[in-house]
């Protein structure tokens, strides 16, 4: 009987307990470490790719953008391992879940408005209404720059699952017919094996993407409420 392609993305459990806080917490996990007086080639990496990333993605930001940094590059650590993680046998991903997506892009984006409203509240009240638009559309205006407003958060959310979901589900149903197909066509196994084989290259780099993406659509947000 063929398995339910959408049971990869329940939750597991362990003793009925579900494991996806676990998954949550195994991020955090690996990037804990304990200071130390000599370095070593992780923490010489770690370094390494956190001055690359508060180089190139926050310049943009004025004095009062960059106090995000700390923030900003957690959250793309940890959406980073957590699709990478995703990829190994036996794991949940816990990105594939709108939930969890959705709670870290609502306040990230309400964090970046309410900051909008406090220390520019004229210039973020005024790209509710683009420059030089007909008097008679004025109305009609404003209401479709706040509804744009407003699905920026599950833009974000959505955006993030459902590249996972797909990618995933992809590489199901080649894995599938791979193990189908290795007893009656061994060609065409072997065809379906490369194949996985390459969406696995591209998932992950898609993991890699999608928390470059996530992160620095925050930042353009960030950018113009700074």
């Amino acid at each position: 009987m063929t398995m339910n392609m959408f049971e990869q993305f329940m939750t597991p459990e362990l003793l009925m307990m579900p494991t996806a806080p676990l998954s949550m917490l195994i991020p955090i996990m690996l990037i804990h470490h304990k200071p130390r007086l000599l370095g070593n080639r992780m923490t010489t990496a770690i370094t390494w790719l956190l001055k690359t990333i508060m180089l190139n993605m926050t310049n943009p930001l004025s004095l009062d953008g960059q106090k995000w940094c700390k923030i900003l590059t957690s959250l793309l650590i940890m959406i980073l391992l957590s699709n990478l993680l995703g990829l190994l046998p036996y794991t949940f991903t816990s990105t594939s879940q709108l939930s969890m997506n959705m709670a870290m892009a609502i306040p990230l984006w309400l964090a970046t408005v309410i900051t909008g409203m406090v220390k520019k509240p004229s210039i973020t009240l005024a790209h509710m209404l683009p420059e030089g638009s007909p008097t008679p559309l004025v109305p009609f205006m404003v209401i479709i720059e706040t509804i744009s407003l407003l699905m920026r958060p599950l833009a974000l959310g959505v955006r993030l699952t459902a590249n996972i979901t797909a990618g995933h589900l992809l590489m199901t149903m080649v894995s599938t017919a791979t193990m189908n197909l290795i007893n009656t066509h061994i060609t065409l196994s072997i065809m379906a094996w490369s194949l996985l084989f390459l969406l696995s290259i591209l998932e992950l780099a898609v993991a890699c993407i999608q928390a470059y993406v996530f992160a620095l659509l925050i930042i353009l947000y960030l950018q113009e409420n700074t």
